[in-house]
C-alpha cells in the first residue's frame, strides 16, 4: 500500500492558457484533498502572477499539436485571440474561473505562491510587479527546501 500524498509543489513554467491551467487545477485539487500546496512560477509562467499580464494570457496556437491546426494556420493574425476567446467561453460554461480568479482562490485556501528569483532577475521583475498573493521571490534551493518530503509536479 502506498502512502498518501500530503504535500505537493507545483512548477508552472509556461505562460500560455494550456501551460498555466494544469498547475492551477492540480493545486486546487490538492487543497481540496487537504494537502499542502505550493506553486513555483518560473520563466514565462511568471505571467500568471504578473500584475500587467495575468489577465491577458492566451492559448498557444502555433505548433500546438492538441489543436490539430497546421502550424501556419495557428500563426495567422487573430487566430490566437479567437481560440483563446472560444476556450475561455467553454471554461466559463463549466464554471472554471479565469486565471486571476483561480490564482486568488487557490491562495485564499492557504496555498503558497512563489516566484523564481533567477527568472525574475532575468526578466527584470520585482515583487512590486507581481500580484499580492505571491508570498515571495525565492531561489530554486529555497523552493527545494520547501518541497522536501512532498511530490514535485512540473506542468
Amino acid at each position: 500500500m502506498s502512502a498518501k500524498i500530503e504535500k505537493v509543489s507545483i512548477i508552472i513554467s509556461k505562460g500560455s492558457l494550456e501551460g498555466v491551467y494544469p498547475g492551477l487545477i492540480m493545486a486546487n485539487g490538492a487543497r481540496a484533498e487537504g494537502m499542502e500546496a505550493n506553486l513555483f512560477f518560473t520563466f514565462f509562467g511568471l505571467d500568471a502572477v504578473h500584475k500587467a499580464r495575468h489577465e491577458h494570457i492566451k492559448l498557444a496556437t502555433v505548433g500546438n499539436p492538441g489543436l490539430h491546426l497546421a502550424t501556419w494556420a495557428g500563426g495567422l493574425p487573430g487566430v490566437s485571440s479567437v481560440m483563446t476567446h472560444y476556450l475561455n467561453n467553454k471554461m466559463e460554461q463549466l464554471d472554471i474561473p479565469s486565471i486571476p480568479e483561480f490564482v486568488e482562490m487557490i491562495a485564499d485556501t492557504g496555498a503558497g505562491l512563489y516566484a523564481c528569483k533567477a527568472s525574475a532577475d532575468l526578466f527584470g521583475i520585482t515583487k512590486a510587479d507581481l500580484i499580492d498573493q505571491v508570498k515571495d521571490i525565492i531561489t530554486v534551493g529555497e523552493f527545494y527546501d520547501m518541497a522536501a518530503g512532498g511530490e514535485i509536479i512540473f506542468t
